[in-house]
């Protein structure tokens, strides 16, 4: 059984789409990484590797308080962005409820 799989937009975790579940899958569906909790929206399921997702929402837990909230475009807009120490690209992110402080890595959107 072939196995796509497909790069979190969020936390590049890998997504892996066994033909079954794809056959289930329609345009409009929503699929959760298991991971960040980000909601990417299917936009294409033509079979093969004509697959396409769109992201709906961007999830994360707070490191502080484990409290999870949605990331959204102008959280990332205000967010200072830093390189961590082991050299990857972060935003600095604020926590929206107890206010903490953390270090977000984005994953690339190329694919």
């Amino acid at each position: 059984m072939a196995t796509l799989e497909i790069d979190c937009p969020i936390c590049a975790e890998v997504l892996e789409l066994t033909d079954q579940d794809r056959a289930e899958l329609q345009v409009g569906d929503v699929i959760v990484c298991s991971s960040c909790h980000s909601e990417m929206e299917v936009t294409r399921n033509d079979g093969g590797e004509d697959f396409e997702l769109e992201l709906l929402g961007a999830m994360t837990t707070c490191p502080n308080c484990d409290e999870e909230f949605e990331v959204t475009a102008e959280m990332l807009q205000a967010a200072p962005m830093t390189r961590a120490q082991d050299g990857v690209e972060v935003a600095l992110m604020t926590c929206p409820h107890c206010r903490a402080k953390f270090e977000l890595e984005l994953a690339d959107d190329e694919g």
